[in-house]
């Protein structure tokens, strides 16, 4: 029995919780805050919840709560109101339930990020590095930005998705835990620098390997001896973290 069916990830405070989820959602979906398309919503956060029960990550009950409210919201869209009401104004739309919690959060982390940018202590917290930076084939700099988990649930999904294409090789008598590979990760990474998320899932894996990978990468994200940025072309990339 490989180890990642008990592998269990703490995420803890340094990943996202189910607001974050939504909001993800809403911006992959490019969808108007005000106008939520619930059932499209709930299953994709459905969708994203049951991957992490497979990759078992430490699902809070706040996500629970989330994906029952959803539901419950879904359940309601679909009982049409009375055709001959006459105060169909004053008909609430029960979307409204995620819809004012979500923009007051979506303020609220706003205003943290513009406070995160400020100096503080009267130091310059913000000076330019070039490890921040990738090189183009012109030579010029482009800036990267931090991934969020969900952006990496994502990505994962798409390359489980490609994969489940092909058939996967049965390399169960091969197989390693999630120390092992966080070990054989920081290899690579001390003799390359950096390598990007798909390079991880390059080689032929089973579905069990792919997930120990997976695991490998988020728990090195917590212990931060990793740094793993995107770069606006979309490519994700993992830079082993100096000390």
């Amino acid at each position: 029995m490989m180890e990642q069916t008990s592998y269990n990830v703490q995420l803890g405070d340094i990943f996202e919780g189910p607001m974050d989820l939504l909001v993800h959602l809403v911006k992959k979906n490019d969808i108007d805050i005000y106008d939520i398309p619930i059932a499209v919503i709930t299953e994709q956060y459905l969708g994203c919840l049951e991957l992490m029960r497979e990759l078992s990550l430490d699902v809070s009950g706040d996500f629970l709560v989330m994906a029952a409210t959803l539901m419950q919201i879904k359940s309601r869209m679909l009982i049409p109101a009375a055709q001959d009401s006459e105060d169909d104004e004053d008909i609430e739309d029960p979307r409204m339930e995620i819809m004012q919690p979500l923009v007051e959060y979506l303020r609220l982390k706003s205003a943290a990020e513009k406070l995160s940018q400020m100096s503080l202590l009267d130091r310059d917290t913000f000076v330019r590095d070039a490890k921040d930076d990738a090189i183009e084939a012109d030579g010029t700099f482009a800036p990267l930005r931090p991934v969020g988990l969900f952006e990496l649930i994502d990505a994962f999904q798409r390359i489980l998705k490609d994969a489940s294409k092909e058939h996967f090789v049965d390399i169960t008598k091969d197989a390693i835990s999630v120390k092992q590979r966080i070990s054989e990760l920081l290899e690579i990474l001390e003799e390359k620098k950096n390598i990007t998320f798909q390079e991880l899932f390059a080689r032929q894996y089973s579905r069990q390997m792919l997930i120990v990978t997976f695991l490998a990468v988020l728990e090195m994200m917590k212990l931060r001896l990793i740094r793993v940025m995107q770069h606006i072309s979309g490519i994700i990339r993992i830079y082993v973290e100096q000390s």
